[in-house]
């Protein structure tokens, strides 16, 4: 199988969104890591077999092998290629935290998506983005 760099996707049209991911960027010196804003580029989702739905809903992130992450597991393919948040990612597997990670960052996307989409700007099918 062919490797290639990771791919996150994220909502550009979200500004807590482009914060969090030019934190990202600025740490990704090295480049490691392929970033699409799916704002702007919804169609790299269907090259990858992603919804529109369920890219706003929750954080994706293709891994280097073509495997598709998703919620807290995005994170931490994601953070395994940033310098610092590598050992976050270590410390969150050993102590088994992602499943309760999972549970509070759900409920955390479903509240954003609903505040970003209420006023109909996001196209996923449903303008409360439920």
């Amino acid at each position: 199988m062919s490797h290639s760099k990771p791919i996150m996707f994220y909502d550009g049209g979200c500004p807590l969104c482009r914060r969090e991911v030019a934190h990202y960027r600025r740490l990704d010196r090295q480049a490691r890591i392929q970033w699409t804003d799916i704002h702007r580029h919804p169609e790299q989702l269907t090259r990858h077999d992603i919804t529109p739905q369920a890219a706003m809903t929750y954080l994706h992130v293709r891994g280097s092998g073509g495997e598709i992450h998703q919620g807290v597991e995005a994170f931490l393919a994601l953070w395994q290629e940033l310098p610092y948040y590598r050992h976050l990612g270590r410390v969150v597997k050993l102590l088994r935290l992602q499943r309760p990670l999972d549970w509070g960052y759900r409920r955390f996307a479903r509240w954003r998506l609903q505040r970003r989409c209420a006023d109909g700007v996001c196209n996923t099918g449903n303008k409360k983005g439920r």
